[in-house]
């Protein structure tokens, strides 16, 4: 069943809870699809008077923030062994190539990886537990985790939301086109961020490799 459809059919609470867990578990580090929860949730919230978009964006926000923070502590703990684990049983998405590009992101940007992160897949999976790794220091990680959490969150959420809102009022009157050109501009908002700290990432991944001393996250 698509995301929506099935969020349609719970109570708001539980579509709060939902988004805030999905998000949580994805920026742990577990491989899940929280941008689309998240997408399909604040679309919904413009059509649905059950939901408030303020409450919604703030349990994306806490989730996101919550998680992360989570993801840190584990890999504090867990170390490069935890990153070997993963690899082996999601090589998918902790493979070594994967690893060493977001250790490369983390080394060039610092703290600033962790809020760029937030809206790139793979760094949003990674962020907390590689930031714990590297032992980034928590103060630094956690106002980069913080800042990153409400602008993604939040800002997802406002804009998927106003696409809604601004499309339902297009579609009275131009019907099917007002809807279409109206998710065009709010989607392309949305892509022009991704790809611009997507660049950065592949920019920074093409840099002939050096070999400076090991340094930590908080350097």
């Amino acid at each position: 069943m698509h995301v929506q459809e099935w969020l349609d059919t719970v109570p708001a609470v539980a579509v709060y809870a939902v988004v805030g867990l999905v998000i949580g578990l994805e920026s742990l580090g577990i491989p899940l699809p929280g941008e689309i929860i998240l997408v399909s949730a604040a679309l919904m919230a413009s059509q649905h008077g059950g939901i408030n978009p303020f409450v919604l964006g703030a349990c994306a926000t806490v989730g996101a923030v919550v998680g992360d923070s989570i993801g840190y502590a584990i890999g504090r703990k867990g170390g490069r062994p935890l990153l070997a684990w993963l690899g082996r049983k999601f090589p998918r998405h902790f493979g070594e190539g994967h690893v060493a590009t977001a250790e490369r992101s983390f080394e060039k940007w610092g703290m600033w990886a962790v809020f760029f992160g937030r809206f790139i897949a793979l760094l949003r999976i990674f962020a907390g537990p590689l930031a714990g790794v590297l032992h980034m220091p928590y103060w630094k990680f956690l106002v980069a985790n913080v800042l990153g959490g409400i602008v993604w969150a939040g800002g997802t959420t406002a804009v998927i939301y106003s696409v809604g809102v601004v499309a339902e009022s297009w579609l009275k009157r131009f019907s099917w086109l007002g809807l279409v050109l109206a998710v065009l501009i709010g989607l392309t908002s949305m892509l022009v961020i991704k790809r611009k700290a997507k660049k950065a990432q592949a920019t920074a991944a093409s840099e002939p490799a050096t070999e400076p001393e090991p340094v930590t996250a908080g350097e």
